[in-house]
């Protein structure tokens, strides 16, 4: 693919070039031709199948058309061209914080500014400037469907419904689980943390045991594979494992849809882990009906998040939903388990399966809003702590304005980045202007081309691009004067010169990519004007300088790229949460109404995760006892999608006639907080809590050994919300115990209060 997508631009860019330059003698034409195909085949990264690419690049038309505009008129004196090479550098590179197409264009726009923003001033040549442009697009355009079309890449959706297929049937494994009878011990997957945790330390018919003494919930021996396979496929739908281009990251409904989706899936998925590992024993058959409604619910998503069928109703399993909660509110038909640890194991099991059921229509009412389906009305509108999918209600351009509007912070890494390119550009602007740079734009397109999100990357690019640099610019000193000014050498040349450039270049690495390029752009411009072996100098010196500014602003600007930003918006994710499960559990026992804790959460959590993304980017000498930042990311995640399901399931001040349970609850609540704030002070002290495990274990016995609410079904059904609220701390525990390994050096935990850290 890579060799079919140099061919096309390849031969774009000198079909447009030798037509303007020797058929229609536009010398400006030309340029601006090549250019453009160069900038959006090379430098760009165009998502989706031939069709999407094509039409990307001719939506692209009217950006170029203003950024070309602007950067001639503003060519005029060298400190307006910086001073608009600020902004536009700033909006261009904050503009990715719309979603990936816009990513994947940012350098190629960057260019369309760039080229024409040097001398000589020629408003009059504008609009050869336009028509090359629109030369080298449409050409461009029209090669990505004639000329060997790319396969058109696996799309999310299809990633999103085999994945729920797998958790259907893992759902279906954990219906049998709940109604086969008791296997022998030893069949548990401790490769699945939302297994292995609760595994080791705790037996859902007996009370909690250290975890060297555990042996563990038994379970069928079929249930490992359907565990295995649907951890694999949950995982494929990490953005790390997704391309770029293909990730639903837009501010659109569609998009945020597919990201819901996919949180209530992996949440959903949790739970169904959980119930295969502690619900072999007793037979709770209600439950297993919920579960099979919950797997026929994820198998009609799956088909219609491809498009496959119609969008999928969400009411058969809300009447499943419904039907369970009447069923386990009135008294038992078969006989109650005898012992208050069985009789607490059936309630517990009873409510993560309802867990599960509520992500299977959290996640059919996500993928209608991403088929555009009517969605019911938003019972709180403008309140996003109880209204999940506020989103669906609202125009794409309030979406967008929220989206660009909530990371113009210095906390948000698209800001630092944005902030970052627009000072490097605008300052290699002013420096080729009071150096009066020959082609003052290589300068500025080397600081494009080898500044990275952190300095120690930019510092990593440096030794290549300036080796392959002057190696290039030596090949190119005796290839000038052998040819000497025979332009004709040069055109038949040209063509396989480019096509090794755009081939070799990126299969060999950056240092043959910056050779061969600068002998690429001494044969263009040879045929341009007469050129000596100095153009390779200039060549030399401009990247040289270019290289120097990306280093100095990178060093100046946020040097430590994403790790320190992801180190701090984690901590601040994870007290957040704290505030958050505490604010749930407040609401739903009556004693406040809600002071914005889940919003602040939710907020909170778009930042850590796109700091996360640009993490990964990043190159790292984590230590292997280091922070586990997915696991916190998914602790996280699971506050704030189970907040908003029993925010939406639980009546507002449901429990306030029980004090006693709601001071139990309360307190739990609390020692949980205290153990997401004990996370978040050791990262804050770049100390990871080790002894939070032991922590975590003691916690855990007070939520269990305090929930026995009674040796049959409680009588009054709002009670069971009591169970629905500890079952779901006691999964934030076992999810918050991957956050940091066995062993490391424990950081003192802060009290756990009820207001912010500082």
């Amino acid at each position: 693919m890579a060799v079919h997508r140099a061919l096309r631009v390849t031969l774009v860019a000198c079909a447009g070039f030798y037509v303007c330059r020797y058929a229609l003698h536009d010398d400006t034409m030309a340029t601006y031709a090549l250019f453009a195909a160069v900038a959006t085949g090379v430098l760009s990264q165009l998502g989706g199948g031939p069709e999407d690419r094509a039409r990307t690049l001719l939506a692209v038309l009217p950006g170029a058309y203003l950024l070309v505009t602007t950067g001639t008129l503003l060519a005029v004196r060298a400190w307006s061209a910086a001073l608009g090479m600020l902004v536009v550098g700033f909006a261009v590179a904050y503009g990715s914080v719309g979603g990936p197409r816009l990513v994947g264009l940012a350098n190629g726009l960057q260019l369309f500014y760039i080229l024409p923003c040097f001398p000589p001033y020629q408003p009059g040549a504008l609009p050869s400037r336009l028509a090359g442009v629109s030369i080298g697009l449409v050409l461009l355009a029209g090669a990505e469907l004639a000329l060997w079309p790319e396969r058109t890449p696996v799309r999310y959706q299809d990633r999103l419904a085999r994945a729920t297929e797998t958790v259907a049937r893992l759902a279906d494994s954990a219906a049998d689980a709940c109604t086969a009878p008791r296997a022998s011990a030893g069949a548990t997957d401790l490769d699945d943390p939302a297994t292995a945790t609760a595994t080791a330390g705790r037996d859902p018919t007996g009370p909690t045991r250290p975890a060297a003494q555990a042996a563990g919930p038994g379970r069928s021996a079929g249930a490992s594979g359907p565990l295995a396979a649907s951890r694999a496929a949950v995982d494929g739908l990490r953005p790390s494992r997704v391309p770029v281009l293909e990730r639903p990251a837009s501010a659109g409904a569609a998009d945020r849809a597919l990201t819901h989706a996919a949180a209530a899936l992996r949440y959903t998925r949790t739970q169904l882990a959980r119930v295969v590992t502690l619900g072999a024993g007793a037979p709770t058959p209600e439950t297993a009906v919920l579960l099979r409604a919950t797997a026929r619910a994820l198998r009609e998503a799956a088909p219609a998040v491809r498009a496959h069928a119609p969008a999928p109703d969400p009411a058969p399993v809300q009447e499943a939903i419904t039907d369970f909660e009447t069923a386990r509110a009135e008294p038992a038909q078969e006989p109650w388990p005898a012992t208050p640890q069985a009789a607490e194991a059936r309630l517990r099991l009873g409510c993560i399966a309802l867990d599960a059921a509520e992500g299977a229509r959290f996640l059919l009412i996500a993928v209608r809003i991403s088929r555009h389906a009517p969605v019911p009305p938003d019972p709180h509108p403008g309140d996003r702590w109880r209204s999940p999918f506020w989103y669906a209600h609202l125009p794409t351009r309030t979406l967008w304005w929220r989206r660009f509007r909530g990371h113009l912070t210095p906390r948000s890494v698209y800001f630092q980045n944005a902030l970052r390119i627009a000072a490097a550009l605008a300052a290699a602007r002013l420096v080729a202007g009071a150096l009066d740079l020959a082609h003052g734009f290589w300068a500025l397109l080397a600081t494009l081309t080898l500044m990275r999100t952190c300095a120690a990357d930019t510092r990593t690019t440096l030794r290549p691009a300036l080796t392959g640099t002057l190696l290039g610019a030596l090949a190119t000193v005796p290839l000038l004067l052998a040819v000497g000014e025979r332009p004709a050498v040069y055109a038949a040349v040209l063509p396989v010169a480019m096509l090794v450039a755009f081939t070799a270049g990126p299969l060999l690495g950056l240092a043959w990519g910056q050779g061969l390029f600068t002998v690429v752009v001494a044969m263009i411009f040879t045929q341009l004007a007469p050129s000596d072996w100095r153009l390779a100098e200039t060549r030399l010196i401009d990247v040289v300088t270019g290289a120097a500014v990306g280093t100095l602003a990178g060093l100046c600007a946020w040097p430590r790229g994403g790790g320190s930003e992801l180190r701090r918006s984690v901590a601040d994710l994870l007290r957040d949460s704290a505030l958050a499960l505490q604010e749930t559990v407040a609401v739903v026992t009556g004693t406040t109404t809600g002071t914005g804790a889940l919003r602040r959460a939710q907020h909170t959590l778009t930042f850590a995760e796109a700091s996360y993304a640009q993490f990964q980017t990043e190159r790292h000498d984590q230590a292997m006892d280091g922070p586990n930042w997915q696991a916190a990311l998914l602790a996280c995640q699971h506050t704030t999608r189970g907040a908003e399901q029993l925010l939406t399931r639980c009546p507002p001040g449901s429990l306030a006639p029980w004090p006693r349970t709601v001071e139990r609850l309360e307190r739990d609540a609390a020692l949980v907080a205290g153990a997401f704030q004990q996370q978040s002070h050791g990262l804050r002290r770049r100390r990871r809590p080790g002894r939070t495990e032991l922590r975590l274990a003691e916690t855990e016995e007070v939520l269990l050994g305090e929930r026995t609410l009674a040796a049959s079904p409680p009588a009054d059904p709002l009670l069971l919300t009591a169970t629905d609220l500890s079952v779901w701390l006691s999964g934030l525990l076992d999810d918050l115990a991957a956050v940091s390994p066995p062993g490391a050096a424990p950081a003192p935990a802060p009290a756990p209060a009820p207001g912010r850290t500082p």
